[in-house]
């Protein structure tokens, strides 16, 4: 439970600065995700859970024993 309160604690903390400090861009990157096919945006989705798995296989790897 703590690794996943942790998770989405740093989504909204990355999100939160991106809204904070962005605003605009993150419109003309919805906009420009609007442009793309269903299976593009799907890819890209696949992609980023792939790394995202990555990135947290990786950091519990360093961490040690939990």
């Amino acid at each position: 439970m703590t690794w996943l309160l942790l998770g989405l604690g740093l989504v909204l903390v990355i999100e939160g600065l991106a809204l904070a400090l962005a605003p605009s861009r993150i419109e003309q990157l919805l906009a420009f995700f609007a442009t793309l096919s269903p299976e593009r945006r799907r890819s890209l989705g696949l992609a980023a859970l792939a790394t995202g798995v990555l990135l947290v296989w990786t950091a519990r790897q360093f961490s040690g024993p939990v």
